[in-house]
Protein backbone atom coordinates (compact mmCIF):
# COMPACT_ATOMS: atom_id res chain seq x y z
CA UNK A 1 0.00 0.00 0.00
CA UNK A 2 1.12 3.11 -1.01
CA UNK A 3 2.37 5.33 1.91
CA UNK A 4 -0.10 8.17 1.11
CA UNK A 5 -2.93 5.58 1.27
CA UNK A 6 -1.60 4.04 4.43
CA UNK A 7 -1.40 7.51 6.42
CA UNK A 8 -5.51 8.32 4.97
CA UNK A 9 -6.53 4.96 6.30
CA UNK A 10 -4.91 5.46 9.48
CA UNK A 11 -6.53 8.91 9.53
CA UNK A 12 -10.05 7.62 8.86
CA UNK A 13 -9.63 4.96 10.88
CA UNK A 14 -8.91 8.00 14.21
CA UNK A 15 -11.59 9.42 12.85
CA UNK A 16 -14.16 6.52 13.76
CA UNK A 17 -13.02 6.61 17.66
CA UNK A 18 -12.84 10.10 18.22
CA UNK A 19 -14.34 10.52 21.65
CA UNK A 20 -12.37 7.67 23.05
CA UNK A 21 -9.25 8.97 21.81
CA UNK A 22 -10.09 12.35 23.40
CA UNK A 23 -10.68 10.79 26.64
CA UNK A 24 -7.98 8.65 26.44
CA UNK A 25 -5.66 11.90 25.40
CA UNK A 26 -5.98 12.88 28.45
CA UNK A 27 -4.86 10.41 30.92
CA UNK A 28 -1.94 9.86 28.81
CA UNK A 29 -0.74 13.02 29.23
CA UNK A 30 -0.98 12.81 33.06
CA UNK A 31 0.90 8.91 33.12
CA UNK A 32 3.35 10.05 30.30
CA UNK A 33 4.75 13.45 31.43
CA UNK A 34 8.01 13.22 29.69
CA UNK A 35 5.93 13.34 26.37
CA UNK A 36 3.87 16.19 28.03
CA UNK A 37 6.61 18.37 28.06
CA UNK A 38 7.93 17.33 24.61
CA UNK A 39 4.92 17.98 23.24
CA UNK A 40 4.52 21.68 25.02
CA UNK A 41 6.04 23.87 21.93
CA UNK A 42 3.82 22.21 18.96
CA UNK A 43 0.76 23.37 21.26
CA UNK A 44 0.46 26.20 18.90
CA UNK A 45 0.65 24.19 15.97
CA UNK A 46 -2.23 22.13 16.89
CA UNK A 47 -4.29 24.95 17.69
CA UNK A 48 -3.01 26.52 14.31
CA UNK A 49 -3.75 22.86 12.30
CA UNK A 50 -7.33 22.53 13.38
CA UNK A 51 -8.61 26.67 13.46
CA UNK A 52 -7.33 25.68 9.51
CA UNK A 53 -9.48 22.66 9.09
CA UNK A 54 -12.48 24.15 10.93
CA UNK A 55 -12.35 27.28 8.58
CA UNK A 56 -11.14 24.83 4.85
CA UNK A 57 -14.71 22.92 6.06
CA UNK A 58 -17.00 25.18 6.84
CA UNK A 59 -20.27 25.40 4.91
CA UNK A 60 -20.74 29.50 3.68
CA UNK A 61 -23.89 28.60 3.10
CA UNK A 62 -25.30 27.78 6.23
CA UNK A 63 -23.42 30.85 8.08
CA UNK A 64 -25.30 32.97 4.87
CA UNK A 65 -28.77 31.64 5.41
CA UNK A 66 -28.43 32.38 8.79
CA UNK A 67 -26.98 36.32 8.21
CA UNK A 68 -30.24 36.56 6.31
CA UNK A 69 -32.39 36.49 9.46
CA UNK A 70 -29.88 37.30 11.99
CA UNK A 71 -31.71 38.44 14.99
CA UNK A 72 -31.21 34.80 16.26
CA UNK A 73 -27.88 34.46 14.97
CA UNK A 74 -27.07 37.92 16.81
CA UNK A 75 -28.86 36.80 19.92
CA UNK A 76 -26.33 33.68 20.41
CA UNK A 77 -23.05 35.27 19.55
CA UNK A 78 -24.11 38.06 22.27
CA UNK A 79 -24.67 35.33 24.39
CA UNK A 80 -21.65 33.66 23.61
CA UNK A 81 -19.51 36.25 24.37
CA UNK A 82 -21.30 38.38 27.40
CA UNK A 83 -22.33 35.37 29.10
CA UNK A 84 -18.96 34.22 30.37
CA UNK A 85 -18.03 37.38 31.51
CA UNK A 86 -21.07 38.19 33.18
CA UNK A 87 -20.32 34.47 34.91
CA UNK A 88 -17.12 34.75 35.68
CA UNK A 89 -16.73 38.91 36.51
CA UNK A 90 -20.15 38.50 38.98
CA UNK A 91 -17.95 35.49 40.45
CA UNK A 92 -14.93 37.66 41.23
CA UNK A 93 -17.13 40.35 42.44
CA UNK A 94 -18.36 37.59 45.05
CA UNK A 95 -15.01 36.19 45.98
CA UNK A 96 -13.28 38.99 45.69
CA UNK A 97 -10.12 39.10 42.99
CA UNK A 98 -7.54 40.29 45.07
CA UNK A 99 -7.74 37.36 47.30
CA UNK A 100 -7.27 34.95 44.05
CA UNK A 101 -3.71 34.50 42.54
CA UNK A 102 -3.01 36.10 39.48
CA UNK A 103 -2.16 33.53 37.66
CA UNK A 104 -5.40 31.90 38.35
CA UNK A 105 -7.17 35.42 37.74
CA UNK A 106 -5.75 35.66 34.31
CA UNK A 107 -6.82 31.94 33.81
CA UNK A 108 -10.13 32.75 34.07
CA UNK A 109 -10.24 36.04 32.58
CA UNK A 110 -8.68 33.72 29.60
CA UNK A 111 -11.33 31.79 29.65
CA UNK A 112 -14.08 34.34 29.74
CA UNK A 113 -12.16 36.30 26.96
CA UNK A 114 -11.83 33.55 24.58
CA UNK A 115 -14.36 32.29 21.87
CA UNK A 116 -16.49 28.82 21.93
CA UNK A 117 -14.58 25.80 21.66
CA UNK A 118 -14.35 25.09 18.22
CA UNK A 119 -15.19 20.96 18.37
CA UNK A 120 -18.64 22.24 19.62
CA UNK A 121 -20.41 21.95 16.23
CA UNK A 122 -19.15 18.32 16.19
CA UNK A 123 -20.35 17.70 19.25
CA UNK A 124 -23.94 19.12 18.52
CA UNK A 125 -23.47 16.39 15.10
CA UNK A 126 -22.67 14.08 17.64
CA UNK A 127 -25.55 14.63 19.96
CA UNK A 128 -27.59 14.54 16.53
CA UNK A 129 -28.90 17.90 16.77
CA UNK A 130 -29.24 20.23 13.68
CA UNK A 131 -25.81 22.49 14.15
CA UNK A 132 -25.87 25.23 11.84
CA UNK A 133 -26.72 27.88 14.68
CA UNK A 134 -23.68 26.58 16.76
CA UNK A 135 -21.65 26.63 13.45
CA UNK A 136 -22.72 29.85 12.39
CA UNK A 137 -22.13 31.49 16.20
CA UNK A 138 -18.66 29.81 16.34
CA UNK A 139 -17.36 30.84 13.37
CA UNK A 140 -18.71 34.53 14.14
CA UNK A 141 -17.28 34.60 17.24
CA UNK A 142 -13.99 32.94 16.65
CA UNK A 143 -13.71 35.35 13.83
CA UNK A 144 -14.31 38.61 15.54
CA UNK A 145 -12.40 37.71 18.88
CA UNK A 146 -8.93 39.22 17.68
CA UNK A 147 -11.48 42.70 18.10
CA UNK A 148 -13.04 41.56 21.71
CA UNK A 149 -11.37 39.28 23.19
CA UNK A 150 -7.94 41.34 24.56
CA UNK A 151 -10.56 43.84 26.09
CA UNK A 152 -12.48 40.82 28.02
CA UNK A 153 -9.35 39.83 29.18
CA UNK A 154 -8.17 43.03 30.22
CA UNK A 155 -11.27 43.97 31.77
CA UNK A 156 -11.83 40.60 33.72
CA UNK A 157 -8.29 40.22 34.98
CA UNK A 158 -7.61 44.39 36.18
CA UNK A 159 -4.73 45.64 36.72
CA UNK A 160 -3.08 43.52 39.42
CA UNK A 161 -2.76 41.52 35.98
CA UNK A 162 -0.24 42.89 33.70
CA UNK A 163 -1.28 42.73 29.98
CA UNK A 164 -0.03 44.45 26.63
CA UNK A 165 -4.29 44.63 24.65
CA UNK A 166 -3.05 45.21 21.21
CA UNK A 167 0.27 42.80 21.22
CA UNK A 168 -2.35 40.29 22.05
CA UNK A 169 -4.94 41.69 19.32
CA UNK A 170 -2.26 41.59 16.55
CA UNK A 171 -1.26 38.09 17.74
CA UNK A 172 -4.79 36.99 17.74
CA UNK A 173 -5.19 38.59 14.41
CA UNK A 174 -2.10 36.60 12.91
CA UNK A 175 -3.58 33.27 14.19
CA UNK A 176 -6.71 33.18 13.18
CA UNK A 177 -5.93 35.18 9.97
CA UNK A 178 -3.43 32.98 8.94
CA UNK A 179 -5.81 30.19 9.53
CA UNK A 180 -8.65 31.67 7.29
CA UNK A 181 -6.52 32.47 4.82
CA UNK A 182 -4.29 29.31 4.48
CA UNK A 183 -8.08 27.31 4.60
CA UNK A 184 -9.08 29.94 1.84
CA UNK A 185 -6.10 28.76 -0.30
CA UNK A 186 -7.01 24.81 0.33
CA UNK A 187 -10.43 25.17 -0.71
CA UNK A 188 -9.69 27.04 -3.70
CA UNK A 189 -6.93 24.28 -4.58
CA UNK A 190 -9.16 21.22 -3.82
CA UNK A 191 -13.12 22.47 -3.83
CA UNK A 192 -15.47 22.40 -1.33
CA UNK A 193 -16.29 18.84 -3.08
CA UNK A 194 -12.87 17.07 -2.40
CA UNK A 195 -13.27 18.41 0.53
CA UNK A 196 -16.43 17.09 1.53
CA UNK A 197 -15.01 13.70 0.14
CA UNK A 198 -12.35 13.90 2.47
CA UNK A 199 -14.79 13.73 5.58
CA UNK A 200 -13.50 10.78 7.33
CA UNK A 201 -9.79 11.76 6.96
CA UNK A 202 -10.10 15.46 8.13
CA UNK A 203 -12.15 13.90 11.45
CA UNK A 204 -8.87 11.62 11.87
CA UNK A 205 -6.56 14.41 11.46
CA UNK A 206 -8.84 16.41 14.01
CA UNK A 207 -8.45 13.80 16.19
CA UNK A 208 -4.92 13.28 15.90
CA UNK A 209 -4.54 17.42 16.62
CA UNK A 210 -6.96 16.89 19.33
CA UNK A 211 -4.76 14.11 20.75
CA UNK A 212 -1.31 16.22 20.11
CA UNK A 213 -2.99 19.16 22.17
CA UNK A 214 -4.48 17.33 25.01
CA UNK A 215 -1.20 15.68 25.92
CA UNK A 216 0.63 19.23 25.50
CA UNK A 217 -1.41 20.90 27.62
CA UNK A 218 -1.15 18.03 30.54
CA UNK A 219 2.54 19.54 31.03
CA UNK A 220 3.08 20.35 34.55
CA UNK A 221 -0.12 19.05 35.70
CA UNK A 222 0.77 15.72 37.07
CA UNK A 223 3.08 17.38 39.19
CA UNK A 224 1.00 19.64 40.17
CA UNK A 225 -1.08 17.36 41.74
CA UNK A 226 1.28 15.96 43.40
CA UNK A 227 3.17 19.26 44.99
CA UNK A 228 -0.30 21.12 45.53
CA UNK A 229 -3.54 18.68 45.42
CA UNK A 230 -5.88 21.67 47.22
CA UNK A 231 -4.83 23.70 44.53
CA UNK A 232 -5.46 21.42 41.20
CA UNK A 233 -8.99 20.73 42.54
CA UNK A 234 -10.11 24.25 43.25
CA UNK A 235 -9.25 24.92 39.86
CA UNK A 236 -10.97 22.07 38.66
CA UNK A 237 -14.11 22.62 40.55
CA UNK A 238 -13.65 26.12 39.26
CA UNK A 239 -13.31 24.88 35.45
CA UNK A 240 -16.16 22.56 35.65
CA UNK A 241 -18.31 25.05 37.85
CA UNK A 242 -18.04 27.29 34.57
CA UNK A 243 -19.25 24.89 32.38
CA UNK A 244 -22.14 24.14 34.48
CA UNK A 245 -22.81 27.71 35.06
CA UNK A 246 -22.96 28.09 31.18
CA UNK A 247 -25.13 25.15 30.01
CA UNK A 248 -27.83 26.30 33.36
CA UNK A 249 -27.93 29.77 32.39
CA UNK A 250 -28.79 29.73 29.04
CA UNK A 251 -30.94 26.49 29.56
CA UNK A 252 -33.02 29.16 32.24
CA UNK A 253 -32.76 31.88 29.73
CA UNK A 254 -32.88 31.77 26.29
CA UNK A 255 -35.99 29.88 25.98
CA UNK A 256 -36.85 31.09 22.74
CA UNK A 257 -35.03 28.87 21.48
CA UNK A 258 -35.60 25.21 20.99
CA UNK A 259 -34.25 22.46 23.12
CA UNK A 260 -31.32 21.47 21.21
CA UNK A 261 -30.46 25.23 20.29
CA UNK A 262 -30.31 26.36 23.78
CA UNK A 263 -28.32 23.33 24.91
CA UNK A 264 -25.58 23.25 21.90
CA UNK A 265 -25.62 27.69 23.33
CA UNK A 266 -25.13 26.71 26.62
CA UNK A 267 -22.05 23.98 25.84
CA UNK A 268 -20.94 26.56 24.03
CA UNK A 269 -21.01 29.04 27.21
CA UNK A 270 -18.65 26.99 29.18
CA UNK A 271 -16.52 25.42 26.66
CA UNK A 272 -14.17 27.72 25.45
CA UNK A 273 -11.38 27.66 22.95
CA UNK A 274 -8.96 28.86 25.83
CA UNK A 275 -5.79 27.75 23.93
CA UNK A 276 -6.03 30.28 21.08
CA UNK A 277 -5.02 33.00 24.14
CA UNK A 278 -2.98 31.02 25.40
CA UNK A 279 -0.98 30.52 22.06
CA UNK A 280 -1.00 34.21 21.65
CA UNK A 281 0.19 34.93 24.61
CA UNK A 282 2.95 33.06 24.46
CA UNK A 283 5.54 33.47 27.38
CA UNK A 284 3.37 35.87 28.78
CA UNK A 285 1.53 32.85 30.82
CA UNK A 286 2.47 32.29 34.25
CA UNK A 287 2.65 28.59 35.35
CA UNK A 288 -0.43 29.05 37.14
CA UNK A 289 -2.03 30.28 34.53
CA UNK A 290 -1.18 27.13 32.24
CA UNK A 291 -1.97 24.90 35.07
CA UNK A 292 -5.93 26.40 34.94
CA UNK A 293 -5.74 26.23 31.37
CA UNK A 294 -4.82 22.37 31.53
CA UNK A 295 -7.37 21.57 34.21
CA UNK A 296 -9.80 23.16 31.88
CA UNK A 297 -9.32 20.90 29.18
CA UNK A 298 -11.43 18.21 31.91
CA UNK A 299 -14.70 19.14 30.91
CA UNK A 300 -13.59 20.49 27.65
CA UNK A 301 -12.99 16.08 26.71
CA UNK A 302 -14.62 14.55 29.19
CA UNK A 303 -18.50 16.33 28.97
CA UNK A 304 -19.06 15.40 25.51
CA UNK A 305 -19.17 11.38 27.03
CA UNK A 306 -20.93 12.71 30.59
CA UNK A 307 -23.74 14.57 28.78
CA UNK A 308 -24.90 12.09 26.28
CA UNK A 309 -27.62 11.24 28.48
CA UNK A 310 -29.25 14.22 28.82
CA UNK A 311 -28.75 15.71 25.45
CA UNK A 312 -30.77 12.02 24.14
CA UNK A 313 -33.66 13.47 26.43
CA UNK A 314 -33.61 16.53 24.79
CA UNK A 315 -33.24 15.08 21.61
CA UNK A 316 -36.46 13.10 21.67
CA UNK A 317 -38.50 15.47 23.91
CA UNK A 318 -38.18 17.89 20.54
CA UNK A 319 -39.10 14.44 17.90
CA UNK A 320 -41.94 14.55 20.73
CA UNK A 321 -42.64 17.76 20.00
CA UNK A 322 -42.43 17.76 16.47
CA UNK A 323 -39.56 20.07 16.43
Amino acid sequence: MPPAAFLANGLAWLGRYGTQGFALSIFLGLALPQFSAAARPVLPITIFCFTTVVFMRVDLSITAGLLRRPAKLAAACLWLIAAPVLLIGGAFLLVGREGLDPGLVLGLAIMGAAPPIMSSPAVAILYGFEPSLIIASVIVTTTISPVVAPFLVEMLAGAAVPLDRWVLALRLLIFIGGGMAVAAAIRLWLGIERIRAMKANLDGFGVLMYFIFAIAAMDGVTRAALDNPGLVLFMLACAFAVSAAGLLSAWLVLRRLPGSERFMIGYGTGQRNMGLLVAALGAGVSPTTFLYFALAQFPIYLLPWLLRGLAARVRRREAADGR
